[in-house]
């Protein structure tokens, strides 16, 4: 499978599960509002998201995939040997994630506090209403890390769409919980929200386990044995976690400084922009992030160095194509686009003008937040994942102090923004030192299509500047008219994106039949 087919694959079906999210998301702009219950249930779910993100999009794909790959490698495609390290590792993961997550849930209420500094500005009720839905959502950490742990014995054994589709089920759950289970206000929906987080991880955990016993592994429960292989696994876990989660990190910090210094809502704000900020970066940055990391493994692996940096200058070519038109969408039609998503029901109009203003700010970072995504794993195939940790410390450190420059004057946009300059500073950091180590160059291909690329960005700019008056009065309408809106609005841009990058020779249709044909060149 080459690196186009299959980032098409983990993004087509991360696009199922972000667009059910988004609906989701949608329910519970209606039934839940941007105000007190929705901000509790958000910081109640942060850090488990936290963890979700951390485990399945970082740590494991980082460090076990090019184990595990290694030792079928080295054994001439036996597996034998390969599973049973999958089992050393989960002999040792489950007691600490059992022990931790007791921990967590008695501790709950200490944590929120850390977190959100007992919300100076709210009620008493605001915050232990947010203990009480942290103990709820909590067991969703154990589920998704062993989730996580399947998901890298299914992606190394090329079976990137079974991992891929575990988040649809998390949504299914919520949504059907926002459907079937509102309750007469919004905390008691909320409530609801923050138990089906569970159910979700559940649900996420039963489809790996059988698709694990589908694929021929049958992970049995050993004594744990801290092995030499597990031992280097978990010296690579921590480092390889946050280098891969820096953005996640940030968010956290976005969320603990408006939790404590900004007005009731704030939190809810920046959690539906960066859902919509997301959307993007769920179906282009992971996809072509998990993707590739198995295809630098085994090249590295036979020592073609050359083979691994074409595959890292096509990978950047195929991201920047996707995202800096995404990137040029939600940043100047943010307005129009959040009022027909989002505003109806519990969510008004001044929720709309907030959420569009830190969705323009977050956006333009967006084509950072993805190239983390596909310059680490240069690292990570190298079983390098000191190097992103450290450049992830720092940026953390950029977006402290850019937090607490920025929300004073700027409120919440001082934290997107912030938060995009963070990534912004990460991103740039990887690549300078990939090519100070030799490990990456741009090729003269990469060179002439990124520019090319920002040319055709710009005329969509002007397009949707355009566009934006025009729809406006339709996205606060009915629903066929909102949509309609959208559909005009996103369609001629995307056109106008399109024929502009095929005007500037960026790319033929010739070049994209080939790189979707199994017969495709594999990266």
């Amino acid at each position: 499978m080459n690196l186009v087919r299959a980032t098409a694959t983990i993004g087509g079906l991360t696009l199922v599960s972000r667009i059910l999210g988004f609906v989701r998301d949608m329910l519970q702009a209606r039934y839940v509002g941007a105000g007190m219950a929705t901000d509790a249930f958000l910081i109640a779910f942060r850090l488990p998201n936290l963890f979700r993100a951390l485990f399945a999009e970082g740590a494991f794909s980082a460090a076990f995939v090019p184990m595990f790959n290694r030792q079928v490698g080295a054994d001439n495609g036996d597996r034998t040997n390969a599973t049973r390290f999958a089992e050393d590792a989960l002999a040792v993961l489950l007691p600490v994630l059992l022990v931790f997550t007791i921990i967590m849930i008695v501790g709950s209420a200490p944590i929120v506090w850390a977190l959100t500094g007992g919300f100076p500005d709210a009620s008493p009720e605001k915050f232990a209403l947010t203990v009480d839905f942290t103990r709820l959502t909590f067991p969703y950490l154990m589920l998704i890390s062993l989730v996580s742990l399947m998901g890298g014995v299914l992606n190394s054994v090329g079976r990137f769409s079974v991992n891929a589709a575990a988040p649809i089920l998390l949504n299914v759950a919520l949504i059907v919980g926002l459907l079937g289970f509102n309750g007469p206000d919004d905390v008691a929906t909320a409530r609801v929200q923050a138990l089906c987080v569970t159910v979700g991880g559940i649900l996420q955990f039963a489809w790996l386990l059988w698709a694990c016993i589908d694929s021929g592994f049958s992970l049995r429960l050993r004594w744990p044995r801290l092995g030499e292989r597990v031992r280097t696994l978990l010296r690579l876990i921590l480092p390889a976690a946050l280098g891969a989660g820096a953005v996640q990190f940030n968010l956290l910090i976005s969320t603990a400084l408006a939790a404590r210094f900004l007005p009731e809502g704030a939190v809810s704000h920046l959690y539906y922009a960066d859902r919509l900020n997301q959307l993007p970066l769920g179906l282009i940055g992971i996809g072509v992030g998990t993707a590739m990391l198995p295809a630098l493994s085994r090249q590295l692996g036979a020592g073609n160095a050359d083979a691994a940096r074409h595959t890292q200058n096509r990978a950047i070519e195929l991201v920047l194509l996707l995202t800096l038109p995404a990137a040029a969408a939600l940043t100047v039609s943010a307005m129009p686009m959040i009022r027909a998503l989002l505003e109806h029901g519990r969510f008004l109009p001044a929720d709309t003008l907030a959420t569009a203003q830190a969705l323009a700010a977050f956006s333009l970072g967006l084509p950072a937040y993805v190239l983390i995504k596909v310059l680490t794993p240069g690292f990570h195939a190298r079983q390098d994942t000191a190097t992103p940790v450290r450049i992830a410390v720092g940026s953390m450190l950029v977006n402290l102090v850019g937090n607490l420059a920025l929300i004073w004057p700027l409120g919440h946009v001082g934290i997107a923004l912030s938060t995009a300059l963070a990534a912004w500073v990460n991103a740039l950091a990887l690549f300078i030192v990939l090519r100070r180590r030799g490990h990456f160059a741009i090729d003269a291909r990469l060179r002439r299509s990124a520019l090319r690329l920002l040319l055709a960005a710009a005329v969509m700019v002007a397009v949707l500047l355009a566009l934006n008056p025009l729809v406006a009065p339709f996205t606060g309408g009915a629903w066929l008219a909102r949509i309609a809106a959208l559909m005009v609005l996103i369609g001629s841009g995307g056109i106008a994106y399109l024929v502009a990058a095929r005007l500037l020779g960026i790319f033929t249709l010739a070049e994209l039949r080939s790189q979707f044909s199994r017969k495709g060149k594999t990266a």
